[in-house]
């Protein structure tokens, strides 16, 4: 079997889980969260930072006994069976399809309002072109795309938070809002935190793994959650719960409120970068899952192929890419993010049921992760459970299908 090539360090895997995870989060799903839990957004995003603590510390000590391409597509395969390995590989592909298409879809929202769908669909085509020619090409454009963003946000922070504040509001975290509520508020959330999912999955092509993936992955996180509180708290203050909700460019909508619209350009070309370093990272974790699951058989083995110059799998890169122009033309965005994030919550919870087999035993860490992730999943908005259920029992019939097809051969 060809393996992949250990370029990356943990700077470059530090920053694919950032590019991942801050274009993800920032400019997307802040506003659907507030329409749920108002004010309540900075206990959601609490809770949903927990769930994603739980699931890295998980997925880094997995990583570090299974430094393979596929994630927990691989855990769960090695310490629980066969079938929850494939359950959780076919939960990240579709789950992740689905936050690729979104954030195809945000860099057309942005860049060109009314072509967006056009647009969404040469950002996918140049990404996976990029991805084509090798990993480190991509690890330095996240460097890049992680370093342009960060210094946006910052300057939101800092305009947003030293502006005249005679009209800003009052920033009241306790609120009448139900539990369920902020619950579900989390579930969308941990769409944002989901990223460092992108560090596991390039468990193949990282230098001395049970070294680097433990030290990558809570560093990311914690970048992520500081980056993410600093932006709540200043779109909560400036704008509101109720404006924050309705806006469709909150962070822009911050500094226009703070007297510098001039910066709003910026900020737009911010957020379009932003997406495109999520999509960079998204489409590079998808086609390493793929790749792991061909290698098995259960997905088409010609997608296990790896290129003999550029040492990836080109051919898994290719038919990712080409799932996501389709999805990305045909989907919403909300509805994206929704489905997303109950596919990706079922793949964690199975990393964290597969790290409580590690030895030695720490319970608490997977026994909460677990909990979380199925609560967040089923706290989701009932139509991406709906969607999520069905698009996983199809998974299923195509497992039972195989091992059928596998028995007769």
């Amino acid at each position: 079997m060809t393996q992949l090539r250990r370029d990356l360090g943990v700077g470059d895997a530090v920053v694919v889980g950032l590019g991942a995870m801050i274009g993800a989060g920032v400019f997307v799903v802040f506003a659907p969260a507030a329409g749920i839990a108002g004010a309540s957004l900075l206990i959601a995003l609490a809770v949903a930072a927990v769930v994603a603590y739980c699931n890295a510390t998980s997925s880094a000590r997995l990583a570090a006994v299974h430094p393979q391409s596929g994630g927990t597509y691989v855990y769960g395969r090695e310490r629980l069976s066969p079938f929850w390995g494939y359950l959780a590989g076919w939960a990240f592909v579709v789950g992740k399809t689905a936050s690729c298409a979104a954030m195809a879809l945000t860099v057309g929202s942005y860049l060109w309002p009314g072509q967006g769908r056009v647009v969404a669909v040469v950002a996918v085509v140049a990404v996976t072109t990029l991805n084509y020619f090798g990993v480190q090409k991509s690890a330095w454009a996240s460097r890049v795309i992680v370093a342009v963003v960060l210094l946006v946000l910052a300057v939101v922070v800092v305009v947003g938070l030293t502006a005249d504040a005679a009209d800003f509001q009052r920033l009241e975290i306790g609120s009448s809002v139900p539990l369920s509520g902020v619950l579900q508020a989390a579930g969308l959330l941990f769409f944002a935190f989901a990223g460092y999912a992108r560090i596991a999955t390039l468990g193949e092509e990282v230098r001395d793994p049970a070294r680097t993936i433990p030290r990558a992955v809570p560093l990311a996180l914690a970048i992520t959650f500081g980056t993410y509180v600093a932006v709540a708290v200043t779109t909560l203050v400036v704008l509101g719960p109720d404006r924050l909700a309705a806006s469709p460019d909150p962070l822009a909508d911050v500094v226009h409120a703070a007297g510098v619209p001039l910066l709003g350009p910026v900020v737009r070309a911010g957020a379009t970068v932003a997406a495109l370093g999520a999509l960079l990272a998204l489409i590079l974790g998808v086609s390493r899952t793929t790749l792991a699951m061909a290698r098995d058989g259960h997905l088409p083995r010609r997608l296990a192929a790896i290129h003999p110059r550029y040492q990836v799998p080109h051919h898994a890169e290719l038919a990712v890419g080409l799932v996501v122009v389709l999805v990305a033309a045909t989907t919403d965005l909300r509805g994206a993010i929704g489905f997303s994030s109950f596919g990706v919550l079922v793949y964690y919870a199975i990393a964290n049921a597969s790290a409580w087999t590690l030895r030695p035993r720490r319970y608490a860490v997977p026994v909460v992760g677990l909990i979380g992730c199925l609560g967040l999943a089923f706290s989701l908005p009932w139509a991406s459970i709906a969607v999520g259920s069905a698009v996983l029992a199809v998974g299923v019939l195509l497992y039972w299908a195989s091992g059928r097809r596998r028995v007769r051969s």
